[in-house]
């Protein structure tokens, strides 16, 4: 036991703010994978402009702070906790990139007058020596302007979208009712072809793909071998391929090597052709 100058007890207190300080380096040290990923999920959908370091830098910033803050008490993983922050700091981060100051803005509006001053008098967009000398300046000076503008542009989030917050900048990863309608179209021609496949190779794709059995066990039922199942397999995969490519990308459709073979999979490829309509496919399955 300690005794202060001011006749307190201080037992531990300094041993205790060290077991805090290294508990907190442990979940910094643990949960560096939390930053990295965040950056990349977030700088994936960002202008390249947008320095990687500076996000990484606030990331780590926003780790050390949850680290902090952290009370297990509250029956929080630290782990979810932690990515709360983290986005929170790189979010902020990308507010503070706000250039257009109002210096930058009265730049724009000059460059802009100039230029769309000599486009209507010369008929075309002017060159950067005609839009320096309707400013009255020198040529540096307007690439310098066009510089600072165009950093304000790309970074300054806050102008592009003044009613909206710092998550609406970001792309959304949501697929789109393009996305939506092409999907559906695959996955029925999928089916289309598993369905006209001939019925033992069916019967082992399905056992293989979609009950997920053994390859021993369907060559027991079919009363093959293994390497059997395996051959009809990758032929059963090389017409499933042939039909679902001759319907999406008709121009890659593979070509037969023999008349046989020709004749074969043309009649596959009729009859995935044949069983569904444009209509049915964009059917959502169930």
């Amino acid at each position: 036991m300690l005794l202060m100058r001011d006749g307190s007890t201080g037992s531990g207190s300094g041993s205790e703010s060290e077991s805090t300080k290294a508990t907190e380096d442990e979940l910094v040290r643990e949960h560096l994978s939390l930053v990295h990923y965040a950056v990349a999920d977030m700088a994936s959908r960002l202008p390249k402009h947008v320095s990687r370091d500076d996000l990484v830098s606030a990331g780590m910033a926003g780790l050390a702070q949850a680290a902090r803050s952290f009370d297990p008490g509250r029956g929080i993983r630290f782990d979810r906790y932690a990515s709360g922050r983290i986005r929170g700091a790189l979010l902020d981060e990308l507010r503070s990139c706000d250039w257009a100051s109002r210096t930058v803005r009265t730049k724009a509006r000059r460059l802009n007058e100039a230029s769309d001053s000599l486009t209507a008098k010369l008929g075309r967009k002017p060159t950067t020596e005609e839009v320096a000398g309707q400013m009255g300046c020198a040529r540096h000076e307007v690439e310098n302007n066009a510089a600072d503008v165009h950093r304000a542009l790309v970074l300054n989030y806050e102008s592009l979208f003044a009613d909206a917050s710092a998550e609406d900048m970001l792309a959304s990863t949501a697929p789109t009712p393009d996305d939506i309608i092409v999907e559906r179209e695959r996955k029925a021609y999928l089916a289309d072809a598993v369905a006209a496949l001939p019925e033992r190779l069916r019967h082992v794709v399905v056992g293989y793909f979609f009950e997920e059995r053994s390859m021993a066990d369907l060559g027991e039922e079919l009363g093959v071998s293994e390497s059997r199942i395996s051959q009809m397999r990758a032929e059963a995969l090389s017409f499933l391929r042939d039909g679902m490519t001759s319907e999406l990308e008709p121009d890659d459709a593979p070509v037969a090597d023999t008349a046989r073979n020709s004749r074969r999979r043309q009649a596959y490829r009729a009859t995935v052709a044949g069983r569904s309509t444009y209509q049915s496919r964009l059917t959502p399955l169930r």
